[in-house]
Formats: structure tokens, C-alpha cells, sequence
């Protein structure tokens, strides 16, 4: 007799969806969160100019500065994750995570903790911090299911990570409460800023140099295992660090050095086989945002000519911003059957979002008088990076996969 389906769903095995049965955007995780996360991307910089100028408040809950920094990482970024670990997760344990109307629910539940930071004015004290919390804590259930029942421990880390966002967002929303943690609004989604750079440096080793070897047929491209060890241990320190020693020296120190094994680690990644292949290239760049982004954090404790903020932009804007237009990109394409080539807008997409990580970060280096100028003209680049995303991946993402399978 064939165990029961709620047992299936106890064993964190759950038997796989049928290619036909319910609406395309609910057969994997990665379809509602990269239409959410493009959508909220090309969305959220807009509002946070008009902040910027003047024009509109998001409210006192956190603040103008403090919610567009929690919302980049702790709602974009986390969208991004999300729909990557639900996927990925189901490939690494041939167990399903879920799909299906309580994924459509997942992402409603992301998207009401959208609405209830913007909208905190209007709502119970309380409220909005509830439906923002509870997000991360229910995504890593659906997570560690799978991962438990195939005793997938290579990848328990991907836990520890969303234990730590969770936890760097409630200390948010304890200080925006005041309740306790003060000074932990900014701290909070820095601190998510290094956990999120984590992740990108684990699986950036595990993907670009393999990516890069398949589409290019080049054998000698190969990641080092020491050098990859090296590279997520200083991530990890560093991450510690910053949480316990905010924008310290010593952080500064660690920053650095870490910078400097994450550029080694990538000699025989092949970027330079890269270059004619989009799909790679951005994948590269993404990554290289990172220890750039980490130099900078290392000389802005140094000297005032190099602020803390622009360091953090080159992570966000450069690293997660490129990383995550990419892959996303590529995921879209591969886990819907279709073949790995992008189009021409898609292909500006990714110049336009390398074009405002530039403007972001090198005009307040040029003269810090024209940060406001350098910020306005970023935004517009990354709205458009990500407007192109959605017209090109919307159809695609809501579409069933082309060979007709599950998924």
C-alpha cells in the first residue's frame, strides 16, 4: 500500500506536481518571488527619491533612510533568496518545498509585510512588524523540511542564514518599537547587508566557475576548495565582527583581508572567457562588486574622503543588484526549458544595472557634492534594469515551462 500523502508531506517528500494542474506562477518558488523581487526592485528606488527630494514620506515607523535600507535587504534581497533556496533546495534533495497555493500564500505573506512597513502609519501598533517577522521564520520551515528528510547537511548553512536575517530584522523592529536594541535600525539591515554578501560568497564559488566552464568549454577553469574555504570562513568572521564591533577598525581590518582571499580565490574563474557571453559577464561583475565593496569599507575607517555609505552601495547596489539580475535571468530561463540566450534588452538590463553601481559609488568619490546627482541618476538606471526584467521575464515567468514539464 502507497504511504498516505500526508505522510509524504511529514517525510518532507512531497510527490511531484502535476506538468498541467493549477496557475504556471505556483509550480516553482523561483516564479512569484523574481516577479515580486523585479517588481518591488523597479519599484522601491523610485520611492525612496521622491523621499529623497522631499516629495513623499514613508512614515516615522522607521524612518525615510532606515526603511529604504530594510527594505532593500530585508524585502528585495530576501525575495531574491527566497525564490532561489525554494528552487534550489528541491534540486538538492529531489524533495519538493512547497508550491502550489501555499507558496502563492508565502508570497502574499512577503508582499503584505511590503505594505505594512509602507502603510505603518495606518495600522495597530505592532502590526506591521508581526507581518513582517514572521515571513523569514515560515520560509525557513518550508526550507529545512526537505533539507532535514534527505539529511542534506551540506546545506544546513542556508538555515543559519535565515535564522540570521530573521534575527538582524527583529532587532529592526525591536529599536523601531522601542522596545530595546536602540541604534539597531541601522545596524540591523547593515548586519543583514554581510549575511546576504555571505550567501553570494557561497554559492558564488559553487556557480560562476561552473557556469563558466560549461558555456565556455574552457577545462581549465576550475574554483580552488582551499581558497573557497578560506573565502566563506572571512565572510563569516567578518559578519561576526561588524555585529559586535559596528564600523570599527578591527572590522576594517577583517574587511580587507577578506577582500583580498575573494579576489584570489577567483584566478582561474575564467572572466575573461566571460566577456561575450552575457549570462556570465554580469555574473562576474556582481561578484567582483563584492570585494570592492569591501576595500572601501576597509579605507572608509581610514579616511573621510571615502564614506561607509558608498562601500554599502557598491554591496548593494553593485554586488546584489548585478548577482541578482543574472540569476535571476538565467534561473527564469533554464528552470522554464528554455535555451540560455538573452535578448538584446535584456543584455542593456544588465549594462544599465553595472551603470548605476557606477554612478552610485564613483561620483561621491569624484566630490561629495554631487551625491544627490550620482544617487538620482543611479536610481534611474536601476529602475530601468529592473523595469526591462519584468517585461521580458513576465511572460516567462508566468508562463508553464516550454517541454511541457513540471516545474
Amino acid at each position: 500500500m502507497p504511504p498516505s500523502p500526508m505522510r509524504l508531506r511529514l517525510a518532507g517528500e512531497l510527490p511531484p506536481a502535476p506538468a498541467k494542474t493549477g496557475p504556471a506562477i505556483g509550480a516553482k518558488g523561483f516564479r512569484p518571488f523574481f516577479l515580486l523581487a523585479g517588481v518591488f526592485a523597479a519599484a522601491l528606488v523610485p520611492i525612496w527619491l521622491l523621499a529623497l527630494l522631499g516629495r513623499f514620506d514613508p512614515g516615522a515607523y522607521l524612518g525615510a533612510m532606515n526603511w529604504h535600507a530594510h527594505e532593500m535587504v530585508f524585502g528585495f534581497a530576501t525575495a531574491v533568496l527566497a525564490g532561489f533556496l525554494l528552487t534550489a533546495v528541491g534540486n538538492w534533495t529531489q524533495r519538493e518545498t512547497v508550491v502550489g497555493g501555499w507558496l502563492l500564500a508565502l508570497a502574499g505573506l512577503w508582499l503584505a509585510g511590503r505594505f505594512a512597513l509602507l502603510g505603518a502609519r495606518f495600522l495597530p501598533r505592532g502590526i506591521p512588524a508581526l507581518v513582517d517577522i514572521a515571513f523569514l521564520p515560515l520560509l525557513g520551515v518550508a526550507l529545512a523540511r526537505p533539507l532535514v528528510a534527505a539529511k542534506n547537511r551540506r546545506n544546513f548553512v542556508m538555515l543559519a542564514v535565515l535564522a540570521a536575517l530573521a534575527a538582524a530584522n527583529v532587532a529592526v523592529h525591536l529599536d523601531a518599537l522601542g522596545i530595546a536594541m536602540p541604534g539597531w535600525r541601522r545596524r540591523g539591515s547593515l548586519a543583514g547587508v554581510d549575511v546576504v554578501v555571505f550567501v553570494m560568497v557561497v554559492m558564488a564559488g559553487r556557480i560562476v566557475p561552473m557556469f563558466t566552464r560549461n558555456a565556455t568549454g574552457v577545462e581549465t577553469i576550475r574554483n580552488s576548495p582551499t581558497l573557497d574555504t578560506a573565502s566563506v570562513a572571512c565572510a563569516a568572521i567578518m559578519t561576526g565582527v561588524d555585529v559586535a564591533l559596528p564600523e570599527s577598525r578591527i572590522g576594517a581590518i577583517v574587511a580587507c583581508a577578506t577582500a583580498i582571499i575573494l579576489t584570489a580565490r577567483t584566478w582561474n574563474w575564467g572572466a575573461v572567457h566571460a566577456v561575450r557571453v552575457p549570462l556570465l559577464w554580469i555574473l562576474h561583475i556582481g561578484y567582483a562588486w563584492i570585494p570592492i565593496g569591501l576595500m572601501l569599507r576597509a579605507v572608509s575607517a581610514f579616511t573621510p574622503r571615502a564614506p561607509a555609505p558608498i562601500a554599502t552601495h557598491a554591496l548593494t547596489v553593485g554586488a546584489i543588484g548585478a548577482l541578482t539580475l543574472g540569476m535571476m535571468s538565467r534561473v527564469s530561463l533554464g528552470h522554464t526549458g528554455r535555451a540560455l540566450v538573452t535578448s538584446r534588452a535584456v543584455v542593456a538590463s544588465f549594462v544599465l544595472v553595472t551603470l548605476a553601481a557606477l554612478l552610485r559609488v564613483c561620483v561621491p568619490l569624484i566630490d561629495i557634492a554631487w551625491s544627490r546627482a550620482g544617487a538620482l541618476s543611479a536610481g534611474a538606471c536601476w529602475t530601468a534594469a529592473f523595469g526591462i526584467f519584468v517585461v521580458a521575464y513576465a511572460p516567462v515567468l508566468l508562463a508553464p515551462r516550454v517541454d511541457g514539464k513540471a516545474g
